[in-house]
């Protein structure tokens, strides 16, 4: 027989604490969640719906990890656009003895990461675009305006015969 039939009478300030902690620390499904507390995952969503404290908790459970998540975000892409050391143990084992060694790497910084960075934090100076203009010389328009009323209505149809032929060589 299922446990979990009884989940509503399960709602308690101490559940309610170990869910959004949980929720804080990690990137627990709800489904894990729910398996951790001994609820079942209807439970869990039929508190949200008829429990507007414990979904408010829910919300600010999530909004702390997210900051978290993006906390540790800005340390790691900081690490990538300086650069740093890491240490190295190298263990050699002979006959009778055994050798440790260790070395300092340095890593070089990203430079992806540090054009990520440049473009979103100072897109003033560092836009990731190219824009073309199309003009002429000085400034003025690439392609002229022709006045067609100073062309007679003869040479107009000349000229609209000759379009007429090279479009019909193709």
């Amino acid at each position: 027989m299922n446990l979990n039939i009884i989940d509503m009478a399960k709602y308690s300030k101490d559940i309610v604490e170990e869910i959004t902690n949980l929720l804080k620390s990690d990137s627990y499904t709800i489904s894990e969640i729910c398996k951790r507390v001994g609820i079942a995952e209807c439970t869990f969503f039929e508190w949200q719906n008829s429990k507007p404290e414990f979904l408010e908790q829910v919300k600010k459970a999530r909004k702390e990890r997210y900051k978290m998540f993006a906390n540790e975000a800005e340390k790691s892409l900081l690490k990538k656009i300086q650069g740093y050391v890491v240490e190295e143990t190298k263990i050699v084992k002979r006959k009778n003895s055994e050798e440790q060694t260790i070395t300092r790497k340095h890593i070089q910084p990203d430079t992806a990461a540090i054009i990520f960075t440049l473009t979103n934090q100072d897109s003033e100076n560092w836009k990731n675009k190219q824009y073309n203009e199309h003009i002429g010389k000085d400034g003025e328009d690439l392609f002229k305006a022709f006045d067609l009323s100073k062309i007679s209505t003869e040479k107009l149809k000349e000229v609209e015969k000759m379009l007429r032929e090279g479009q019909n060589d193709h």
